[in-house]
């Protein structure tokens, strides 16, 4: 019975955070495939290494930033995305409008460098407070802080100038 309830717990736990996870990875890579990946191979991790009592968002990331940057020399500057099937009866300029303006920050982040694309990827995702960040990051409060400023502010110019 134990069993039982610990598997649906974490499975409620997986099902909580994989959209929050490969959203956060699909700002950090810009890849489709590369995200998902990364996203299998975290919750795996997690699982073997902390078991299924475990529920920590900030370690689940933690798990996932690492194996992102485990994967950088093989993969960091290779944006692609895959956008998926649209159904034909909705607003179809609508829906190529919204993906060109994902694809068109997706592809402002990668100009970022890969700290400032992490931690304002991480504030992106809502799920963390600065203090979570900084224990994430392994840097302080006041840095999370300055680095998003600066992010943000970076992130602007180069949607605003079109440097992409």
């Amino acid at each position: 019975m134990r069993y039982k309830k610990d598997m649906d717990e974490y499975g409620s736990f997986y099902e909580e955070q994989r959209g929050k996870l490969f959203a956060y990875l699909m700002r950090m890579t810009g890849d489709y495939y590369l995200s998902s990946d990364i996203m299998q191979e975290s919750f795996t991790r997690y699982l073997e290494h902390y078991g299924r009592e475990a529920q920590s968002s900030a370690l689940l990331y933690t798990i996932a930033r690492n194996a992102l940057f485990d994967n950088t020399g093989r993969h960091w500057n290779n944006p692609q995305f895959e956008a998926g099937q649209e159904d034909c009866s909705r607003d179809q300029e609508n829906v190529l409008m919204i993906r060109e303006e994902y694809r068109r920050v997706l592809s402002a982040m990668q100009r970022l460098d890969k700290s400032e694309r992490d931690i304002l990827a991480l504030v992106v995702t809502g799920e963390f407070t600065y203090r979570k960040i900084a224990l994430i990051a392994g840097i302080s409060e006041a840095n999370v802080k300055v680095k998003v400023h600066r992010a943000r502010r970076k992130l602007k110019e180069i949607l605003q100038t079109g440097e992409l």
